[in-house]
């Protein structure tokens, strides 16, 4: 069984960065797109970003700029950069990746990233 374990967050303030980290462990099969959603107080979950097999990444436009997400397909763990930080970005930070042959998606257990003004 796959499971992604996540790292980072936490509370920073305005213009800051953090970096958040997952890891997909277990019997990694066939692991494909691996990237972040997040979801604020009272806001539907939305795409962050996300870094497909072959490097290419896909941003949402609100963090093009800010945000570098890269992975490290050897260790099977993708890590989000976020730089310049504003308030808006505070959220819970999930973790996704889709793997085996018919590309499921599996999810981490969120970690919350809180940027102060």
């Amino acid at each position: 069984q796959v499971k992604l374990v996540e790292s980072g967050g936490g509370l920073v303030q305005a213009g800051g960065s953090l970096r958040l980290s997952c890891a997909a462990t277990g019997n990694v099969f066939r692991l494909s797109d691996m990237g972040y959603y997040r979801q604020g107080a009272e806001q539907q979950r939305e795409l962050v970003a996300m870094i497909q097999s072959d490097r290419t990444t896909t941003y949402a436009d609100s963090v093009k700029g800010r945000f570098t997400i890269s992975r490290d397909y050897d260790k099977n763990t993708v890590y989000l950069q976020m730089d310049s930080l504003k308030p808006e970005d505070t959220a819970v930070y999930v973790c996704a990746a889709d793997i085996g042959r018919f590309s499921t998606r599996i999810w981490g257990q969120g970690t919350q990233v809180t940027v102060s003004s």
